[in-house]
């Protein structure tokens, strides 16, 4: 028996008067995912647990058997141990975008957000600007100072680890909530280092906003990366052994460091496509062959896939709806296809982690659908994937449930 997780990041949305009622699901087409939902149990769950910020951080954790309220220490660290960062006792890790501000002439907490990516800044202008902001001599006795450090992630995702500090009360606003919104109520607040990382980004953006990287992307008709963003603060993290519960091992394959930060510290490998973007744009057929590569070796793959998420942020529907069409077509067709000629049992789950909402580019909290397909199984809900049909199926209250499902270690 094979089992897989998709998870198609923020696919899920409320109706959009601009799609005549329906929401991006609705309006999708998506035959391959439809008949699993068709033909498996298609029901709601709640990934992300009352009291929490909605994000992919906590929602994903769920949906791998890690429940938030035992186990989440930040979303940032998740990050580290992606990257083979080890935290010491003391530190505090934070996510660091690379950020567009509005070109306008106000006094630094008077600016606009207007992208949390930069742009989606390519990897190699991105490394090369943060790596010279740390060291710029406006700059850098200011982080050293702080203890803190930078290490270079992918495009506009980097981490920055501060040692022996104390965040306790911090109060981080994640940037893609934002967007359009005047950074002053948003900046850093809550303790003293606060003010250090308030006082790290105003510098940044007076080093940042005129080099010549910037000078040449405004040129181009892109956006400047002329400001970094501290959030997803936390501290060093552990998570329960996923071959250990579950009985299987296997990978996690995905263009995102956050998951595969959790499936590192749950005992997975952790698979990288390296032409995969975490964009609508990500290449498809590589990821599905990274997933199938997996299963070769082992009974599990997670596949996640980031496109609608990052479209929604963008205010994008069209891509937002690609991305979906995407999943559908050249993720779940091939990878069941190949299971079916192969001869091989398989169950699946598919889901959004949380609602992404076109109508202000937010992560939300509410249920979202769920299908939980088995190749065994020629009887289903009769439904295609929507957010409505997930609501006349069973509920799951809370989504580290889902996997003790996938394993049939629990029925609904």
């Amino acid at each position: 028996m094979k089992y897989i997780l998709v998870i198609g990041d923020g696919m899920a949305d409320h109706p959009l008067d601009t799609l005549g009622g329906r929401t991006p699901l609705e309006a999708s087409k998506k035959d391959a995912i439809d008949a699993l939902a068709r033909h498996g149990i298609l029901g709601s769950v709640r990934n992300v647990p009352e009291g929490f910020a909605p994000g992919s951080d906590t929602a994903i954790m769920s949906i791998f058997g890690c429940s938030p309220r035992k186990y989440f220490f930040g979303r940032a660290p998740l990050e580290a141990a992606a990257s083979g960062i080890r935290l010491a006792p003391g530190d505090a890790c934070y996510r660091c975008n690379m950020v567009t501000y509005a070109d306008e002439d106000v006094p630094f907490e008077h600016k606009h957000i207007i992208s949390h990516s930069a742009g989606s800044i390519e990897g190699r202008e991105s490394d090369e600007l943060v790596t010279m902001l740390f060291d710029h001599p406006d700059f850098r006795p200011l982080a050293e100072q702080a203890g803190m450090v930078i290490h270079k992630g992918s495009s506009f995702r980097h981490l920055a680890v501060q040692s022996h500090v104390d965040i306790k009360g911090i109060q981080l606003a994640p940037p893609h909530d934002h967007l359009g919104e005047e950074i002053g109520p948003i900046l850093p607040t809550g303790c003293p280092n606060a003010d250090v990382l308030r006082e790290l980004m105003r510098r940044a953006f007076d080093i940042l906003d005129q080099h010549p990287i910037n000078v040449a992307r405004r040129a181009a008709g892109k956006l400047p990366a002329n400001g970094v963003w501290f959030w997803a603060e936390g501290t060093a993290a552990a998570l329960p052994n996923f071959p250990e519960h579950y009985g299987s091992d296997g990978g996690v394959v995905s263009a995102v460091p956050l998951c595969h930060g959790i499936g590192i510290l749950t005992g997975l490998e952790a698979v990288t496509v390296p032409t995969a973007t975490g964009e609508w744009d990500t290449d498809y057929t590589a990821k599905v062959a990274a997933a199938l590569g997996v299963l070769k070796k082992h009974d599990f793959v997670a596949l996640h896939l980031e496109g609608p998420d990052e479209a929604t942020h963008n205010h994008d529907l069209e891509h937002k709806i690609y991305s979906i069409e995407r999943l559908s077509a050249d993720v779940v067709a091939p990878v069941t296809e190949a299971l079916r000629a192969a001869g091989e049992d398989f169950r699946l789950l598919l889901l959004s982690d949380h609602m992404t909402y076109m109508a202000n580019g937010a992560h939300g909290a509410d249920p979202v659908p769920f299908v939980l397909y088995d190749s065994r199984v020629s009887e289903g809900s009769g439904l295609p994937y929507s957010e409505a049909n997930g609501r006349k199926g069973p509920y799951v209250d809370d989504g580290a449930e889902l996997m003790d499902l996938l394993f049939e270690l629990k029925k609904l």
